[in-house]
């Protein structure tokens, strides 16, 4: 039996249980020096790159570090030798995320990083949702499994429960049906009902609880979301059909990754701000430097640690792979405490009262990638199914993925294809097809999007087109939502 772990799981807790600890840069060098020191991929990866770890002595020289990534770092070494020590016997949950060809992506934790990560699920179910004094059921929607959303909500939650809020969790999954057969047993006993789920699954579960005759507003529903980016309209449409009563403070969004957990909140200060600049997407576009609208949210430096890179994300954190300035390639930036508080007084605006914590703000999940039902869907996965016989000589290969939102604000994956000169194509074979191999090769999507949503919408447009497939162009196989 391992005593050191025993003291390290105690620490935690008693950590856990205490106050927050203050933003410290110091907590950040500390961190590249305990990687550096116990990590032998870490370590490698320095000197693969001339870099002595005792020369890294200020923040000047850490930001200076060369940003690690997934192709780069952690499938190039062992997966022991990722983690702290060359071996994972101390970690004792897996998590898996999808990769582009399939092959799973392992990211192995501790219930130590568990209850670092409680501390964001914290920040919204007590800070928010007040589910320190009222009796809260907690629904976990997220897939279960060894994706990370399921498990990792669920032993989150449970630890606030632990830290003595009336939280009981229910976990059905993504299973609507056990969803809408456990809540009316459930919920008339709680003061409150949470359902944490991607966007698109929960708002499915509240439309098909309307058809089936569920009373929402009788449960005080507050939702918990995550994976991908949702309009304002879209917010205010889910509240009013769940009778959610105040949307800015009873929705909140998570920006979570596989890699580290959850990485910051939305809260009621960040909520609000957004909902400001969805009216004025002059200002928005101002702040953000896009005319989309990003999820915004508030993060803890003390716990991750972002900067802005080519108008992507890098985050440096803890965990059972420690990860020192890891390129996530989320599309985004940063925005100081004080910095965007003043930006809304010069404009007339108030916002609701919250945590002084700098934000962080994602337009999604990469480049590379659409985000449906909180799958990653990649390119590569598409381009199999284009490529099957019968289907490879009526289209060029070019294509564009998107996920869309209908009349109803629902999500519907849109793939746009082109097709070969003087070839017809049929969309319905194609959109077969695409399906087949999206749920052959990606597990996420096979698990995370319903089944009755899996089929995608084909739109077969000509060589050329100006719109999606400009000549001498570079094209780009996804387009932002």
């Amino acid at each position: 039996m391992d005593l050191g772990r025993q003291t390290r799981v105690r620490q935690a807790f008693d950590s856990f249980f205490g106050p927050p600890e203050p933003p410290d840069a110091d907590h950040v060098l500390d961190l590249f020096r305990r990687t550096a020191e116990t990590v032998p991929a870490y370590r490698k990866f320095l000197r693969d790159h001339g870099i002595a770890p005792d020369d890294i002595t200020t923040m000047a020289g850490f930001r200076q570090l060369p940003l690690l990534d997934k192709a780069g770092y952690h499938r190039k070494y062992p997966l022991p030798e990722l983690c702290r020590g060359g071996r994972f016997d101390e970690l004792d949950m897996i998590a898996v995320s999808s990769g582009s060809s399939g092959r799973p992506t392992i990211w192995p934790r501790a219930l130590e990083d568990e209850l670092h990560v409680a501390r964001r699920f914290e920040t919204v179910m007590v800070d928010a949702f007040e589910a320190d004094r009222r009796s809260t059921l907690a629904v976990v929607c997220f897939p279960l499994g060894t994706w990370v959303g399921g498990l990792f909500t669920t032993a989150c939650v449970r630890h606030l429960a632990a830290k003595g809020c009336p939280i009981t969790v229910v976990a059905p999954g993504n299973n609507k049906a056990e969803i809408l057969r456990v809540l009316p047993e459930l919920a008339p006993h709680f003061d409150q009902v949470v359902l944490l789920g991607y966007p698109p699954f929960v708002k499915d579960v509240v439309d098909t609880g309307l058809a089936e005759g569920v009373d929402w507003p009788a449960y005080a529903i507050k939702l918990v979301l995550a994976g991908e980016v949702f309009s304002e309209q879209w917010r205010e449409l889910v509240a009013r059909r769940a009778g959610v009563a105040d949307p800015i403070r009873d929705i909140a969004s998570l920006y979570g990754t596989a890699d580290a957990g959850v990485l910051g909140t939305e809260t009621p200060l960040s909520a609000g701000i957004r909902r400001f600049f969805a009216d004025h997407p002059d200002l928005a576009r101002e702040v953000f430097g896009d005319a989309r609208l990003p999820t915004l949210v508030q993060y803890d430096p003390a716990s991750r640690f972002f900067e802005e890179h080519e108008g992507t994300l890098v985050f440096t954190g803890d965990g059972g792979i420690p990860l020192i300035r890891y390129h996530v390639a989320d599309d985004g930036g940063l925005v100081a405490h004080a910095e965007l508080l003043d930006f809304c007084a010069r404009h007339g605006f108030t916002p609701p009262p919250g945590p002084e914590l700098p934000f962080v703000y994602v337009f999604g999940r990469s480049l590379f990638t659409v985000s449906f039902f909180g799958a990653n869907v990649y390119p590569e996965n598409v381009t199999v199914g284009l490529e099957q016989p019968g289907i490879s000589d009526t289209v060029t290969g070019k294509f564009v993925i998107e996920s869309v939102e209908d009349a109803d604000r629902d999500r519907r994956l849109r793939i746009t294809v082109e097709t070969a000169p003087g070839a017809a194509a049929d969309a319905g074979r194609i959109a077969d097809a695409v399906r087949d191999q999206l749920v052959r090769l990606n597990s996420e999507f096979a698990h995370y999007v319903p089944a009755e949503r899996q089929l995608p919408d084909v739109v077969l447009r000509p060589p050329g087109d100006p719109e999606y497939f400009p000549v001498g162009v570079k094209h780009r196989y996804t387009r932002p939502s």
